[in-house]
């Protein structure tokens, strides 16, 4: 039996095992049991759950006691009786069965469609009757009220034969070129069909008239292809699943033309069957692949089934947890679920197996496989065996035999062994240095951060110890902080600005830490000789002489980290002042060509690296900013009242009225001030024309037409 869990769900493979040969003797089957443990954990729950070669669909009787199957090759069928748990009987064919069905509550009336168009009904004895139908036959439809067998193939036509009158009726026509699947509804009788072109039809057997056409098409288009109709399946009187060729299944409503949803394989296989699972509201669809079971109102995945060998059919056990497939394997599996239901009437003691073996789980199906990647499979050699039986494909890896990873690892990196003994000798020395006296070591990052942690640390520790508490815990012995101190990374710089704004607030929160501690020891030493009054007013003399002291050291960092900044860009302009000045005397070449006369060194122009920020503003706009944000609104209106950039004004209703002016940039005023020299350079340059006047126009005309040119200059 293997047991694998899929979104939380127990699957119990009941058919997981050896299978012995039949002509072993029992004394040889008695010795392989104690030998072989998978032969030791086979449950076998019903014997001989076999086909020769392939299994191609099974069914169960509607009262519950048989089990039918049918396969290849040689064609037969076999039928289980449940409460023997054993083969009832088996009957040989003459051609592999396409579908079969069973027309009585037990196995006593069947009917076969075989794949050279007969028809062949059996009875309780054995072979009954059989006859042709004119096309080759892909499924047919038992209706039971009129006693009609609907059958639909490589034809247009719907061929109806008459059990009761043993002859066949008018077929009815349909639009399609060829259909593939069919069902009759349980409740009114309604006859659907499916066909190759992606469409339903429904027709009424009482009046032989079509009442309706489904293009499910339109629904689950994909590329390069038109769906057809490969799975079909009433639920209830109004419900309809129909499954497609594309791996697609489509719920609808038999009073609307549009699906209710629309459930994805992704595989791209068709849907071999469906069925539903009333009690739960599931769904339980499969292709050739894999057995997905979801709701079928919001789509959401319940679990899934995944055989080794490609899947037939698969039938449900009615009203239990239990159910059958025929597969592209000589065995038939048998999956019991408990979510889904108890197990059957007839194999009541699952129950209380898989009950018992939650309690004491046992190992999973991935216990003997080891997972490796295709990186993995590179370092050890064996990417040669991607797509071989031997690497089972899963997720982004391979599944291997944990035994031949071993073995393969054991060759690769002989010396492993020899390296886990060194580790394992290392391990034990060090839990044996644990018992010596401990020397407290700093260690090789933050020395400064670990010394101040094991101060406060044992102070903390002596106080809790003198109050009776617990341990106290450290950040040093914290597994989740070890990392600040070994890695490099981690190390505090005490020169950035950022620690030097923060060390006052730092220290005095570590100044305050202490003397909590010696005010609480204090207070322990001396509790009935203090007053509770004239302490509680001194700690907050105290603490407000701490928050004087702490702004006070905080001004004095903001001003020592202001000077350096002004005296670092002071610096760094006059050191670009001097490169532009050599860039700017290097074109003309005398003093370069003097300077190599000289054999002096020439001074290159040198380039430096601007931190971040300090190209958009600087130390001391971040200080005025911050003293504007900090000061209250009247303060602020105040100055921008007397900077010019904001004026208010009181309104007629009585309310303020805000009125500023943007501030000008830099080289909006570098720009004024160079047009306002220009214009003075102009009026110092220009000549006036006043002293040329003449008693004639004429003269008058060009002086005043050279004063409007000379006006139009400017």
């Amino acid at each position: 039996m293997q047991i694998s869990s899929v979104n939380d769900v127990k699957i119990y493979n009941l058919s997981h095992g050896k299978s012995l040969p039949e002509w072993l003797s029992d004394r040889k089957k008695r010795q392989l049991q104690k030998q072989d443990v998978d032969i030791q954990r086979r449950i076998e729950l019903i014997q001989d759950f076999e086909m020769p070669t392939v299994c191609t669909s099974i069914k169960v009787t509607r009262d519950g006691q048989y089990i039918l199957a049918a396969g290849t090759y040689k064609p037969r069928v076999r039928c289980y009786d449940t409460y023997q748990l054993s083969l009832k009987f088996e009957r040989c064919l003459d051609s592999d069965v396409v579908a079969f069905d069973v027309l009585s509550d037990d196995y006593s009336k069947l009917v076969f469609l075989h794949c050279d168009r007969y028809v062949e009904f059996h009875s309780q004895h054995g072979h009954y009757y059989k006859t042709r139908i004119p096309k080759f036959g892909r499924d047919f439809s038992y209706h039971y009220p009129s006693c009609d067998l609907f059958f639909v193939g490589t034809s247009s036509e719907v061929y109806r034969l008459n059990l009761e009158q043993g002859r066949f009726l008018n077929s009815l026509q349909t639009d399609a070129v060829e259909n593939n699947v069919c069902d009759i509804n349980p409740v009114h009788h309604l006859f659907a069909a499916g066909s190759s072109e992606g469409r339903v039809e429904c027709w009424d057997p009482r009046v032989r008239n079509r009442v309706g056409k489904l293009d499910c098409a339109l629904s689950s288009l994909a590329e390069g292809s038109l769906p057809s109709i490969s799975a079909l399946k009433f639920n209830g009187s109004l419900g309809m699943a129909v499954g497609t060729s594309t791996g697609q299944v489509l719920l609808y409503d038999l009073r609307s033309n549009q699906p209710l949803l629309v459930k994805d394989h992704f595989y791209n296989l068709p849907i071999k069957s469906l069925n539903f699972h009333d009690p739960l509201n599931l769904v339980v669809s499969s292709d050739s692949k894999i057995i997905k079971m979801w709701n079928k109102d919001t789509g959401k995945l319940f679990s899934s089934i995944e055989p080794q060998a490609n899947l037939n059919d698969v039938c449900m056990y009615p009203n239990s947890g239990m159910l059958f497939t025929a597969n592209e394997d000589p065995k038939m599996n048998t999956f019991y679920i408990p979510a889904l239901g108890p197990a059957p009437r007839w194999c009541s003691f699952l129950d209380s197996l898989t009950e018992e073996l939650e309690e004491s789980p046992e190992s999973t199906v991935y216990d003997d496989y080891k997972f490796v990647t295709r990186k993995d499979l590179e370092n050890l050699g064996l990417s040669h065996l991607v797509g071989s039986s031997l690497l089972r494909a899963y997720m982004h890896g391979y599944f291997m035999d944990i035994r031949l990873y071993h073995k393969v690892k054991t060759m690769a990196n002989p010396f492993a062994y020899e390296e886990y003994r060194k580790d394992k000798i290392r391990q034990k020395i060090e839990e044996s240095r644990t018992h010596r006296v401990q020397v407290k070591a700093l260690p090789k990052v933050n020395k400064e951060l670990a010394l101040k942690l094991m101060e406060e640390g044992d102070d903390e520790a002596e106080e809790a110890a003198r109050k009776k508490k617990g341990k106290v815990r450290n950040l040093l012995g914290d597994d989740r902080f070890k990392v600040m101190f070994e890695n490099p990374d981690y190390q505090v710089d005490e020169q950035s600005e950022d620690f030097r704004l923060l060390n006052p607030i730092i220290s005095r929160v570590g100044q305050k830490r202490k003397k909590k501690l010696r005010l609480l020891a204090q207070q322990a030493a001396e509790e009935d000789e203090e007053e509770p009054e004239g302490r509680g007013s001194s700690e907050e003399e105290s603490s407000d002489d701490d928050d004087k002291g702490w702004v006070e050291e905080v001004r004095e960092q903001r001003r020592l980290l202001w000077l350096e900044g002004k005296e670092r860009r002071r610096q760094e302009k006059k050191e670009a002042d001097r490169n532009t000045v050599l860039l700017e005397k290097r074109p003309n070449g005398g003093e370069a060509a003097s300077d190599a006369a000289d054999g002096k060194k020439t001074i290159q122009p040198r380039f430096y690296q601007i931190k971040a920020g300090e190209e958009f503003r600087s130390f001391n706009d971040m200080a005025r900013k911050q003293k504007l944000q900090n000061a209250s609104l009247e303060d602020r209106l105040k100055v921008e009242e007397r900077s010019g950039t904001s004026s208010t004004a009181d309104t007629a209703v009585g309310s303020k009225q805000l009125t500023f002016t943007l501030k000008k940039s830099e080289q909006q005023r570098k720009q004024q001030q160079a047009e306002r020299e220009h214009h003075e350079e102009r009026k110092k340059l220009r000549r006036s024309a006043g002293h040329l006047s003449s008693s004639r126009g004429r003269g008058r005309g060009w002086a005043g037409r050279g004063r409007g040119r000379g006006r139009g200059r400017h």
